[in-house]
């Protein structure tokens, strides 16, 4: 048994506190909002994300985040991709040496055009970051629906120590050393999400949908890959099978945000309505720096990413006027540069002898 901090209280965090808890470890769910932590003691349910999901009566609740990690084998943090880098200084007081920490969220930081892996490990360098993704809604995982994931860290011990933790007879794990190839996956189908969304309630039909999903993992795979990612994780869990999911399933906040601008309304009101972090929102003006950074230097085109970005900032007499800056990055090939270091570590962190033996499930090449 492990003793596990889930740090973040909306859905997913739930979620993940009640499977691994079922899985027979003791957990702790931290949340920032004193009264989200009030309801949820009160209720043992998150009645607004997670009607009728019971949270079992072991799990702590707490808003005492020295506590939370006080002593913990595992920290998951769960809270929406905009507040990682804010919850992470809060954390950096009380994570020891070595710590590990898990990643679930989803998202590039708009500013710095970082994983969040990355920007955890900046302001955590102490720690050892993994990441889990893959096809997982919430709503699904707290009920115990059948659901399969895939981590990734940068050793392989690791991975495998977390595969065990969150292993059960619903939730499958892989494992990959592709961080970088997982974060950019799961980051990014959420802007194919909004795109797929907006054509829903643009009246468009089945046939579109199909063509934003296949154009829709191409672009992200060709700028994947461009980045130093591996071609075969975007054909797994945390690539096509995310992105199938997102952009189809009635669970999907990004996918509801962009029907509710295809049906006119604007991206504030669109996330007022969906009462939850749209995180496609915050990563599609990323994806579209990223391209423009990659393309000028490796000629690739994400031309589905711009489109959402360019609607995201749509006014009344401005759409179809913005056109992408070719030479804004011509005299500063530094900017490749910072990039290329950036994501250094996905070069590096690829497991030696991979194809030795080891656990069932460890893939490789397709990340589930």
């Amino acid at each position: 048994m492990a003793k596990i901090s889930v740090l973040g209280a909306g859905s997913w965090g739930t979620a993940l506190s009640i499977l691994l808890y079922n899985n027979g470890h003791e957990v702790i769910l931290w949340s920032a909002l004193g009264e989200e932590i009030t309801t949820l003691r009160e209720k043992r349910e998150h009645v607004s994300k997670l009607p009728g999901v019971k949270i079992p009566e072991p799990i702590d609740i707490t808003i005492d985040l020295e506590r939370s990690l006080r002593e913990t084998d595992v920290a998951i943090l769960a809270v929406p991709s905009p507040y990682t880098r804010s919850t992470c200084k809060r954390m950096a007081p009380f994570v020891k040496n070595g710590q590990k920490i898990v990643n679930v969220a989803k998202g590039v930081e708009e500013k710095t055009l970082l994983t969040l892996s990355e920007i955890i490990e900046q302001e955590l360098p102490q720690a050892n970051v993994s990441v889990l993704s893959g096809p997982s809604h919430a709503e699904e995982v707290g009920k115990g629906l059948p659901t399969t994931c895939v981590v990734s860290s940068h050793q392989r011990e690791t991975a495998e120590y977390l595969q065990g933790i969150f292993m059960s007879p619903v939730f499958r794990v892989y494992t990959t050393p592709d961080m970088l190839g997982v974060e950019i996956g799961a980051a990014l189908k959420n802007v194919i999400a909004l795109a797929a969304g907006t054509a829903d309630g643009l009246g468009y039909g089945d046939n579109t949908k199909a063509a934003l999903i296949t154009r829709g993992i191409a672009e992200i795979s060709r700028l994947g890959v461009k980045m130093g990612a591996r071609m075969e994780t975007f054909y797994g869990l945390s690539g096509i099978g995310d992105l199938i999911v997102t952009c189809a399933s009635v669970h999907s906040r990004n996918r509801k945000a962009g029907y509710l601008m295809g049906k006119g309304y604007t991206m504030e009101q669109a996330m007022a309505e969906v009462k939850m972090i749209v995180e496609g929102v915050y990563s599609a003006k990323a994806a579209k720096e990223l391209a423009e950074i990659v393309r000028h230097y490796r000629e690739i085109g994400v031309p589905i990413d711009c489109v959402v970005q360019d609607w995201n900032t749509w006014e009344p007499g401005n759409w179809g006027e913005k056109i992408l800056d070719k030479e804004r990055y011509g005299d500063n090939k530094e900017c490749m540069e910072e990039i290329n270091k950036m994501h250094a570590h996905s070069m590096v962190s690829v497991w030696p002898n991979m194809n030795a033996g080891g656990k069932n499930h460890q893939e490789f090449f397709d990340a589930g």
